[in-house]
């Protein structure tokens, strides 16, 4: 039998494989990995039939200093909400075009980004990766057409409470396509 003769990209696969086991390089690749998603995926407004409907509401939630606070929902003013976590490379690797989106559209757009971690430990998070993002921690069930089970799960809600844009996974929320569905709305 013959034997195969080991090249320098069996050893590079090898190497790859062992760094995802350590959690020290596994985060850090996966964000890397996720972030050339980010480069290449942008979301896009749901078909008229995927738009789903909420009755305005007030999403309760605290803020990262504990205050109890309630942000309204479909009463005149789009929302850009986003479930997410500090642990999850996918999350990670979004959250600078999410902070270019606010940055441009802060003012006229509402962002709810939600969170269930400690407020400790999002607010290191946050200054470590020097994002300045209104991040809070719901304190109420999550109406059931915005519960999703993986994260980041993203929404793009009109002013009336319609769901526009769903995206689950890492995505370039700063792109043109999403602000043209922005914009589109803000004219109306």
């Amino acid at each position: 039998m013959k034997k195969r003769k080991i090249t320098f990209s069996d050893v590079l696969f090898i190497v790859f494989i062992g760094l995802l086991l350590f959690p020290q390089t596994r985060t850090p690749i996966q964000v890397a990995l996720n972030k050339v998603r980010v480069l290449v995926f942008s979301p896009s407004e749901l078909d008229g039939e995927e738009q789903t409907q909420l009755a305005p509401f007030d999403y309760r939630v605290t803020d990262l200093n504990g205050k109890l606070t309630s942000v309204p929902i479909g009463q005149g003013k789009i929302t850009f909400i986003s479930y997410w976590a500090t642990w999850c490379p996918p999350c990670i690797a979004e959250l600078p075009s999410i902070q270019k989106l606010h940055a441009e559209y802060g003012e006229r757009i509402t962002f709810l980004l939600l969170t269930n971690e400690k407020p400790e430990t999002v607010k290191q998070f946050l200054e470590k990766k020097a994002l300045d993002l209104p991040v809070y921690i719901p304190q109420m069930k999550t109406p059931e057409a915005l519960y999703g089970t993986g994260i980041p799960t993203n929404y793009v809600l009109d002013q009336k409470g319609k769901i526009m844009i769903k995206e689950t996974g890492a995505a370039d929320w700063n792109s043109e396509r999403v602000k043209g569905v922005l914009n589109t709305f803000l004219e109306e």
